[in-house]
This record gives structure tokens, C-alpha cells and sequence, in this order.
């Protein structure tokens, strides 16, 4: 006879077993996806944070508060806070979460009843080691696409030095303020349009959902967006997606003003950085390239030198790819928009056509997709030129809001679930009121071995390259040696600066 003790206990042992299945089942179906990202870098001299909130530390007893803009739907965070580039350790003292008042971008004041501790393997600090990341333990803390969050964090110490990671080009009033103010309702003691230190939120979602991840310069970066108005063409395709229902793919802007794609301009270049900002993300189905202007711009006008830059950017655009297929995703790029007044002169124009000749042909090759944004934006009398209603700086380089809308009215949203072999258009209207149409064409994805990575150059002082320029690192192209004073250091196996 079973004693009924022993038969509770039974179905005790049933049910709690039934329950940790069902659990883990339900935890399987999830992972993280990267819901919203900035492009670590180093911080310029001139982007550290304002008096008196510099010096010798930077934030030294400070709270520091900024506002993220998300682009999935998720119950569950937590946060990567990086210290990529910092030559010491960073402390964070203590760190809280919180809705901004109205939802705005770029404001001090939070909702007080939306506030969470943040905490770090269960504590309320943390001490991160250079050329390192570390995450926030997991929040329940429910997002949705186009919600701002502020992210608060204390250091009661600082950051010694002025060697610290962040992103200049937020385009997002950050403030600041002496003390530990990580709980009030308000921070207003100072305030800058810069990041610093948060590099990506991550959301726990079904695995259905995945992320865009886009690698850029200062066009997606928003110059010539609105500061605190997070419209950004990525912004604006964001609001395109939510408009059409596409709530499972987040957009991941992983680009940075100045920055070049083969050699260290503003930021690693984007052959040393890929991997890490797009690759290696978590939750990535789709990686796009639009950069390479910085790199014709900045070359020289000869004929010489812009035929191996546009050599140099086909095969990088190439690798990348390649890469990219290799793990499994698909791959995007964008054509190059006009160079602008202060980068046009010499071979610098026939080498943009040449290398935006070569991308047209590559759709359903190299690419999974291309996109003429080159077509969208320019002045249909000059090919060469940005189309005057876009241009908004007069730079005839940075597009305006209304530039950047109209690359986000022609995107194909059709790319992201087509079937292969399938061609599809999209159109928008141009500046001067015509109709522009977009192309693009699919093939399966081929698989391809991933090549290795480029060796580490030798470095000594005495050379040419700058203070703070980038001088090794996993996939960089450059050349030549830091110059007197400053030898090249490794940050980490990506990157290597001139300090």
C-alpha cells in the first residue's frame, strides 16, 4: 500500500518537475539580441566630459546620466558597459535604470517610479579591468521599440587618466552631476552631446528575433540630425519598420563619425572593428556597409593613389562579406553618396563611381542586397553632387533630415525575408519630386572559408603615424610607425594605439 505521504510527495516531485521543464523549454526559446548599440571608441581630448568633471579622473564622484533609444520589444535587459580603450580601470560605484520623463531623448529627469538598481554579479559595483567589458546582471525591465531608457552610474572614484571609451557623435544630451544622484529625479549639474562607457543594451527575446547591424560613418553616426530628436536615417527605418509591422528585427548603429574603413581616420577602422561591432553581436542576422567616402576624401587626388584605394575598399568590402556568409549572415551595402565640397578635387570622384559601379554588380554575389543610396540622395542634373534640398549643412556630404528620410522611404524592407533568387524594388521620390527606384537581387548564400586575420605589424617610435592613431591591431591595413615621444600600445586584440 503507498502511504499517502509518499504519494504527495510523488506528485510534488512530478509537478516540480514539470514546472523546471516548462521553464527551461521557455528559456531556450530565448536569447539576447543586441537592441541597441554605439561604436566604442576613444574619446578625444576635446569630447572628454565638461569642467569640473575632468582632470586628473574623469567623473571623479559624479553621476553620470544618459538616455538610450531601443528598437526591439523585450521584458528582460541588462547592459554592456566598456572599457575597451581606457588605459585604467573603470569603477562603477553604483548604477540604477529609468524611464525618462515623456519618453524624451537627451533629458535629466526620470520617472522615479519606473527606477531599478542595477547590480553586477549580485553587488552594487564594479571594477573593470582595461580593454574590457563587462554586463549588468539581468533586469526585468520591459522595453518597446522607439522607448528611451536612462542608465545612471556613479563613480565615486572616477576613472583615472583621460584615456576612456565612449561615443563622441551621440547626437544625445548626456548630463552629469557631483555626488551620487543615481536615484534622484532629477541630473542638471552639467551636460554634453556625447556617451560614455554604455556600448550595448541587450534584449532577451524569442529566437525568432534578430538584428541589423549597420556599419557606417558619420552619414548613419546623424550628422546633420537634430540633437535629442534620434532621427537618424537608422531612426527613421526604425519608425518604417514599426509602420509595417517588422517588430523582430532590431537595428544596431554601429557607426561613427570620421571613420575610414582601411586605416584609422576617427575610431578603429572598420577592417579592425567589424567583427567586434557586427560579427560578434549577439542576436546579428544582418550586417550592412555603408561607409568608404572618408577613405577616397582623405587619399590623395592622384590617379595612383585612388586606384589603390578603390582597390584597397573592394577587396575590404570583399572580406567583410565573406566573413559575414561565413557565420551564416546575410549581407547588405549601400552605394557611396557624393564626396562634398571639402573632399572633391582629382581622381577622388571616378574612384566613388568606380567602387559604387562595382557594388551595383555585386547584388546577389558578394552582397545578399544593394541599395543605390547614391541614387536616392543626389541631385539628378549632377551626379556627383548632393541634391540641394538635402543638403542641409551646405557640406554637400551630410545629408539633412529630409535626406535622411528619404533613404529610409526607399529601403526595401522585402530584403530581410525574400525568397533567394527573387528580385524586388522599392521606390521613393527624390528631391526634385520624380521617382527613384532601388534594386535588388538575391542568390542563396554561399558558404566560403573565413581568411586570416592580418598580422600585427612591427612598431617603434620615430615614425609618422600620430598621437592617438590607430597602429595594429586584428584586420588593420596601415602602415608605418608612432611618432616620436608615443609607442604604439596594445588596447586589445583589435586594436593598438600611438600614446
Amino acid at each position: 500500500m503507498v502511504r499517502p505521504y509518499s504519494l504527495l510527495k510523488a506528485l510534488l516531485f512530478a509537478a516540480t518537475a514539470s514546472a523546471s521543464a516548462i521553464i527551461s523549454a521557455r528559456q531556450d526559446d530565448n536569447h539576447w539580441v543586441s537592441t541597441w548599440t554605439s561604436m566604442p571608441q576613444l574619446v578625444e581630448p576635446n569630447n572628454l566630459p565638461p569642467a569640473p568633471f575632468t582632470g586628473g579622473s574623469q567623473f571623479n564622484a559624479a553621476t553620470l546620466r544618459q538616455t538610450l533609444h531601443m528598437t526591439l520589444s523585450a521584458p528582460r535587459i541588462r547592459i554592456q558597459i566598456s572599457n575597451t580603450f581606457g588605459t585604467t580601470d573603470l569603477p562603477i560605484t553604483a548604477a540604477s535604470i529609468a524611464n525618462p520623463v515623456n519618453n524624451a531623448a537627451g533629458v535629466g529627469s526620470i520617472d522615479t517610479a519606473s527606477l531599478k538598481k542595477l547590480t553586477f554579479n549580485g553587488k552594487d559595483s564594479i571594477t573593470i579591468p582595461r580593454g574590457t567589458v563587462a554586463y549588468t546582471d539581468p533586469i526585468d525591465f520591459p522595453i518597446k521599440p522607439q522607448q528611451n531608457i536612462a542608465v545612471s552610474l556613479y563613480l565615486a572614484s572616477g576613472q583615472s587618466g583621460n584615456q576612456i571609451t565612449g561615443h563622441p557623435g551621440s547626437r544625445t544630451t548626456s548630463w552629469m552631476q557631483s555626488g551620487n544622484h543615481i536615484n534622484a529625479a532629477n541630473v542638471s549639474g552639467g551636460k554634453t552631446v556625447h556617451w560614455y562607457f554604455i556600448s550595448v543594451v541587450e534584449a532577451w527575446t524569442p529566437k525568432a528575433t534578430s538584428a541589423l547591424v549597420i556599419l557606417g560613418d558619420s552619414i548613419t553616426d546623424g550628422r546633420g540630425s537634430d540633437d535629442d530628436k534620434n532621427n537618424r536615417w537608422p531612426d527613421l527605418l526604425l519608425a518604417k519598420f514599426i509602420k509595417n509591422g517588422i517588430t523582430t528585427i532590431a537595428i544596431n548603429n554601429q557607426a561613427a563619425g570620421g571613420n575610414c574603413v582601411l586605416s584609422q581616420c576617427l575610431g578603429p577602422s572598420l577592417l579592425s572593428r567589424y567583427k567586434r561591432d557586427a560579427l560578434d553581436q549577439q542576436g546579428v542576422k544582418y550586417v550592412m556597409i555603408f561607409e568608404g567616402v572618408n577613405d577616397i576624401g582623405n587619399g590623395g587626388t592622384d590617379s595612383g593613389s585612388q586606384q589603390r584605394i578603390g582597390d584597397q575598399l573592394i577587396s575590404a568590402f570583399t572580406q567583410i562579406s565573406r566573413d559575414a556568409k561565413a557565420k551564416g549572415l546575410k549581407v547588405f551595402a549601400a552605394t557611396i553618396t557624393p564626396l562634398g565640397t571639402g573632399y572633391t578635387g582629382g581622381s577622388r570622384e571616378q574612384t566613388r563611381q568606380r567602387v559604387n559601379q562595382w557594388i551595383l554588380q555585386q547584388a546577389g554575389g558578394i552582397f545578399d542586397a544593394v541599395i543605390d543610396f547614391d541614387k536616392i540622395v543626389r541631385d539628378p542634373s549632377n551626379a556627383s553632387k548632393l541634391a540641394r534640398a538635402y543638403d542641409g549643412s551646405g557640406d554637400g556630404l551630410h545629408p539633412n533630415v529630409a535626406g535622411f528620410q528619404a533613404i529610409a522611404d526607399a529601403f526595401p524592407l522585402n530584403i530581410f525575408n525574400v525568397t533567394p533568387g527573387t528580385p524586388t524594388t522599392s521606390t521613393s521620390t527624390t528631391a526634385t519630386g520624380s521617382t527613384t527606384t532601388s534594386t535588388t537581387t538575391f542568390v542563396p548564400t554561399s558558404t566560403v572559408s573565413t581568411p586570416t586575420s592580418s598580422p600585427t605589424p612591427t612598431v617603434s617610435p620615430g615614425g609618422t603615424l600620430p598621437k592617438y592613431s590607430q597602429c595594429a591591431g586584428n584586420g588593420w591595413q596601415g602602415s608605418g610607425f608612432c611618432v616620436d615621444g608615443t609607442v604604439c600600445n596594445k588596447l586589445n586584440d583589435w586594436y593598438s594605439q600611438c600614446l
